[in-house]
């Protein structure tokens, strides 16, 4: 694949709501990244998953309740991180947990990461970060083996380490994902993180006491038998990536699997749920 990726950066009126849908929308495409900006928001897609009729099924482009309009940007792994510099920004979590590029200052904050995550787009979904950062803080994770699915540029592993889990598997299908959580697993002083590159065929045979993943309803739903077999006898599994409206798919399928709901965090219609073995 190349390095190559293609930013949407869409208008939207009323903005709120409208962008909410269509990214709910664009969700079911190729798209890897959402941004938001003062008017919209913007896109990301691997130009080498792109198609010409991509957009040609999305009903929010055709409704007249909303005024959509677009610009296509070409963006290469240089440009990419010049974008990244100006929307990226820190991510505090309720004054206990401070993500943040190497370029901010450091926080009194009690777990402080550094994240540089280039063409990763891993910090892109701040509301589901937070979310799962709020589940790890609240949950005595000391000597739990952990993976970390789905796992961008390794900020959960990271975390899942400087609260005493070990060892700690992450896993990224995208090469980028792959190297960049490498970079920062070792910025961040980490020694009990292995990053593989991979999908969940690399799951057969391991067993974790605590499963994060943070990807999107699709991926969760196809793999969560994978993940289920995975699980030792109350392990913990996190999950967001997904909407309010998709829990009910997302539930049924870990009840039907034998696990239990324990509880839910809700951040902009973004959703995070915790369940247990």
């Amino acid at each position: 694949m190349s390095n190559i990726y293609l930013g949407y950066h869409f208008s939207v009126e009323p903005k709120e709501l409208g962008s909410e849908i269509l990214i709910a929308e664009l969700g079911e495409k190729p798209f890897e990244s959402f941004i938001e900006t003062d008017n919209g928001f913007s896109a990301y897609i691997q130009k080498d998953l792109w198609t010409e009729d991509i957009l040609n099924d999305i009903y929010l482009l055709s409704s007249p309740e909303f005024t959509i309009s677009y610009t296509i940007e070409e963006i290469d792994q240089v440009n990419w991180n010049e974008e990244w510099e100006k929307n990226f920004e820190p991510i505090d979590v309720d004054g206990k947990c401070h993500v943040r590029a190497p370029f901010h200052p450091k926080t009194s904050a009690e777990f402080d990461i550094i994240i540089e995550p280039k063409m990763s787009f891993g910090t892109g979904h701040h509301e589901t970060t937070h979310m799962m950062i709020q589940h790890l803080l609240e949950t005595d994770v000391t000597g739990m083996k952990t993976l970390d699915m789905g796992c961008g540029t390794a900020i959960l592993a990271i975390l899942a380490e400087m609260k005493g889990a070990k060892p700690i598997d992450a896993i990224d299908i995208d090469n980028w994902c792959y190297l960049n959580s490498i970079e920062n697993a070792e910025r961040n002083n980490c020694h009990e993180i292995t990053v593989y590159e991979g999908d969940a065929e690399l799951l057969k045979g391991k067993k974790y006491d605590l499963i994060i993943a943070n990807i999107n309803r699709n991926i969760l739903l196809n793999d969560m038998q994978q993940y289920v077999d995975c699980l030792n006898k109350d392990g913990i599994l996190l999950l967001s990536g997904f909407y309010t409206e998709d829990i009910p798919f997302i539930d049924a399928s870990c009840t039907e699997k034998g696990l239990t709901y324990i509880k839910k965090f809700e951040r902009n219609n973004w959703v995070s749920l915790k369940y247990v073995n």
